[in-house]
């Protein structure tokens, strides 16, 4: 389903943050991506939603070679992407409700299919009874349900979560990792880049590694 060959990513100041990595991850898998702090997480999960675009090397989704998009194209491709930042992105002037529908609008959802969805995806992460709280009277693990709910509202085939348990207590951070289980148990495709060893020692899922931009194990 993705697919990446001799993919690099090097910034305009000369920084390479990845160097000819290749890898495939199959419709329905659920990957953990680890490495150190500045190893190429970030960048990687960037590349798939097409936020960023390599320098060099071929990213496919579903056999598409998403590096080579138009940007008329790209609000095509991010409908089947979901993704779960690590600085939240939340909109602070908008409540609970207004921050998940706004998927739905920039993609012309009508407003019955809207409120439908938006429900349906606050009930899933149990933030039902706050759809009219302001996020900043939110806790930290309420702020990360609500960003999981966002990026699911539209649903989506590929899940990316960018170190979702960070600043999370243990709890907490069980909960989230059981929401992207069940994503993945109906059929999503997760990948989830975290620095957090606990998560991994008990996972029958595969780990991906990165060192210095490129992939160790």
């Amino acid at each position: 389903m993705i697919t990446f060959k001799n993919v690099s990513k090097r910034y305009p100041d000369g920084y390479v943050a990845l160097n000819n990595v290749d890898l495939e991850v199959a419709a329905g898998e659920m990957v953990f991506l680890t490495g150190h702090s500045g190893a190429g997480k970030s960048t990687l999960l960037k590349l798939i939603a097409a936020i960023e675009r390599p320098t060099s090397g071929m990213i496919a989704i579903n056999e598409q070679n998403i590096a080579q998009l138009k940007l008329s194209a790209l609000p095509y491709l991010r409908r089947k992407i979901g993704f779960i930042f690590q600085d939240h992105k939340l909109l602070f002037d908008r409540n609970v409700y207004e921050n998940v529908l706004l998927p739905l609008q920039i993609s012309h959802f009508d407003n019955k299919m809207i409120a439908s969805r938006v429900r349906a995806a606050l009930d899933k992460v149990g933030l039902l009874k706050k759809e009219k709280a302001m996020p900043i009277t939110l806790s930290g693990g309420e702020r990360q349900r609500l960003c999981i709910a966002r990026a699911v509202v539209h649903r989506p085939s590929i899940l990316i979560a960018d170190e979702p348990t960070g600043n999370l207590d243990v709890e907490y951070a069980r909960d989230i990792m059981a929401m992207f289980t069940s994503f993945n148990q109906v059929g999503v495709t997760v990948l989830i880049a975290t620095h957090d060893a606990s998560l991994l020692e008990d996972t029958r899922h595969r780990i991906l590694s990165l060192k210095q931009g490129k992939l160790a194990a």
